[in-house]
């Protein structure tokens, strides 16, 4: 018996898809990827790569052919297991419930930290209109309403944040094209500073600003991950995906190159507003600037409303295979409204102790994010070479070189971005992320379970399957079922 039917007995019901109306439809599933994608971190990006100078461009293009290897996986994935939960999913049919898990706690911490280092880059063009002295009180007080306006936003229905996201997605896309485009004519060469402004070696460099570049794009997967809530998700999670990470490619790269063109590297490098900054340069005056400002906090906001979405869609998946606590099933008006709250709360305590104890806000809390987001990407790449290696013989020669040469790269790129994370990302990335095996013992235990199935003393009947869930009994009315998953295509029942 399946998890999905497990739970189904359990709860004495069967599970249905989200109605027709409450799924999400290409266009708006592009509008997630580019939503979550395309937040506050480009805009605040130019000034975290400026310390590399123009070296860390090479990093972005770099970056960019990883990004699009990956988006090219998650797509291949998403139509060989369309249901939600996306890296979750992938590594737990094909490597089990531990590897399953692991993805599900890394990714759920990337997702709350991640929504922490949007805010704080959100704040910075706040502050272009007010607190424009930076007193770091109004700037947590900022931030905070920065993190909750868009957990409300979700916990007021799907509908809302599907509309919400379309909008802020054109809102913000226009000005970066803008940018990225007519920008360009206004290019000064001395402005870029030393190709190599780091004191590393290129390689060090580029490794190093490819791990910044990252960030930027984190959420490439978000289609994937709410996969369920998306209309016919083997056909458009995949194009929503592919055209989403392409979208936010060109204005990024160029948008990039603008605003190290038009700022010279020292002052880019203590500012916290570049593209304001690049407006103004370009213009004159700062009306444009205080225009890219308006579209950077829209855009902050986008992002925040699609990640706040996706950062409880993870553990629900978790949670309805008994994987997280049960809490996170619950669903209100359709959205996973515990784990909703529970995430901004995390994220509200990790923008209060960074901007109280940490020197590079940004940057720091970008690293641990970074850091927290490859390792689900890795399983990801690496559940797609095993089912290429172990079920692909079926396909053409031509065809199975290509996909597997794609998701060669993927994996390649994800090791090349955790090596270039840095010592201190490493350190709190690996503490963060283990942290989880306690939350994975307990989970076991309560369910009497050794390994993938139930535990039998010697002399011990054995224990049922279908356990009532701990942490509140039998399975609540409110918690959400999962949609009927494939099951594994090497025939085991997990």
């Amino acid at each position: 018996m399946t998890r999905s039917t497990t739970l189904e007995a359990a709860a004495g019901s069967s599970p249905e898809p989200p109605p027709a109306e409450h799924r999400f439809g290409l266009p708006t599933a592009t509008a997630l990827v580019v939503g979550s994608v395309i937040g506050t971190g480009v805009f605040a990006l130019p000034a975290a790569l400026a310390v590399y100078g123009p070296i860390s461009l090479v990093a972005f293009v770099l970056v960019t052919v990883g990004a699009l290897a990956l988006a090219l996986t998650f797509g291949a994935l998403s139509r060989r297991l369309p249901g939600s939960g996306g890296p979750y999913v992938y590594a737990r049919e094909a490597f089990g419930e531990f590897a399953g898990f692991l993805n599900a706690w890394s990714y759920w911490i990337t997702a709350w930290a991640g929504n922490a280092a949007i805010v704080v880059a959100w704040v910075g063009y706040v502050e272009v209109f007010w607190n424009t002295g930076h007193d770091t009180a109004w700037s947590i007080v900022i931030a905070l309403v920065g993190l909750w306006i868009p957990a409300a936003v979700n916990l007021s229905g799907l509908r809302n944040t599907g509309a919400l996201q379309v909008v802020t997605t054109v809102l913000k896309f226009v000005p970066l094209l803008l940018m990225a485009t007519v920008g360009l004519l206004f290019v000064d060469v001395d402005n870029f500073g030393a190709f190599n402004g780091s004191g590393m070696s290129a390689w060090g460099a580029i490794s190093a600003a490819s791990a910044i570049a990252l960030f930027s794009y984190l959420g490439i997967e978000t289609a994937s991950v709410a996969a369920g809530r998306v209309a016919d998700p083997t056909r458009n999670v995949g194009r929503a995906t592919v055209l989403g990470t392409i979208g936010c490619a060109v204005v990024y790269i160029l948008g990039t190159v603008t605003v190290f063109g038009t700022v010279p590297n020292a002052a880019l490098q203590d500012s916290t507003a570049p593209f304001t900054d690049s407006a103004d340069a370009i213009v004159g005056g700062t009306w444009a600037g205080q225009a890219v400002a308006v579209a950077a906090i829209v855009s902050g906001l986008g992002a925040l409303i699609g990640w706040t979405l996706i950062v409880a869609e993870m553990p629900l998946a978790a949670a309805q295979d008994r994987l997280f606590p049960v809490q996170f099933a619950r669903t209100r008006r359709g959205v996973p409204a515990f784990g909703i709250v529970v995430s901004t709360l995390l994220a509200s305590a990790l923008t209060v102790v960074s901007y109280t104890s940490f020197a590079t806000v940004f940057t720091t809390i970008v690293l641990l994010s970074v850091l927290t987001a490859v390792i689900p990407y890795l399983f990801s790449a690496a559940a797609q070479l095993y089912w290429l290696v172990t079920r692909g013989r079926s396909t053409s020669p031509a065809r199975l070189a290509r996909d597997l040469g794609v998701s060669a790269l993927a994996l390649v790129f994800s090791f090349w971005a955790l090596a270039g994370s840095g010592y201190q990302a490493v350190y709190y990335g690996v503490f963060c992320l283990f942290l989880g095996v306690p939350v994975y013992i307990w989970m076991k235990s309560a369910r009497h379970e050794y390994g993938e199935g139930p535990a039998a003393e010697a002399g011990t009947p054995p224990v049922p399957d279908q356990l009532p869930l701990t942490l509140g009994g039998p399975l609540p009315a409110d918690v959400a079922l999962p949609e009927q998953r494939p099951a594994p295509l090497d025939g085991s029942r997990r």
